[in-house]
């Protein structure tokens, strides 16, 4: 089962709950440490590290695949250039939706557990967010604007649960999104995101 693409380009700075660049403060310590080997990869201005095994996909956006993952689902990374302005529901910043339990997706009712991957009609029970980043949610990226970083934990009707992330630049409308998962890379997850320099695509 592969998480669904969204279009890419670049979107309008009005919306979203705060600047992007006011608030200053450290960025807790990521354990155990994040890997230094990202390669930098770029979809409509916007530049990024890439872990140097993992596959790099650049239609509909641009999605970054884990060793032995063939479609852009599970353990995958996805960039957003307009997230919201290219998304029927204007998702994830109409209403602030980033900032509620069931905003982890445009439609939030289909499992992506591992063990669901390749069935269809799964659907889910309830999803709680967690905190992540600073006291306000925020993480600093490679060119100093800070986003709101989001993460849910979403139970699906046959128990199974899963992990959602979101890294999301109102303004900017640029998104950074793991729609499921992978553990085994959580730290990984961090340092792709927090390469993230949009000064080109806002330029």
């Amino acid at each position: 089962m592969a998480l669904t693409l969204l279009a890419s380009g670049c979107g309008s700075d009005s919306g979203g709950d705060g600047p992007e660049e006011t608030y200053s403060g450290a960025v807790p310590a990521v354990e155990p440490p994040a890997p230094d080997n990202l390669t930098t990869v770029e979809v409509a201005g916007v530049k990024i590290g890439a872990p140097e095994d993992w596959e790099v996909d650049k239609e509909g956006g641009l999605c970054m695949r884990p060793p032995g993952q063939d479609q852009c689902g599970y353990g995958a990374i996805q960039v957003w250039p307009k997230a919201a302005e290219n998304n029927p529901k204007n998702w994830p910043k109409k209403d602030n939706a980033y900032n509620k339990p069931d905003g982890w997706a445009t439609v939030p009712n289909e499992c992506r557990s591992l063990s669901t991957t390749d069935e269809e009609g799964v659907g889910v029970r309830d999803a709680r967010q967690e905190d992540v980043g600073d006291e306000q949610g925020l993480v600093e990226h490679a060119d100093g604007l800070k986003s709101h970083h989001r993460k849910w934990i979403v139970t699906c009707e046959n128990g199974d649960t899963f992990e959602v992330r979101l890294w999301y630049l109102p303004e900017s409308d640029v998104a950074v999104y793991a729609g499921a998962v992978d553990s085994q890379y959580s730290t990984t997850y961090d340092a792709v995101a927090e390469s993230m320099d949009v000064t080109e695509y806002n330029s």
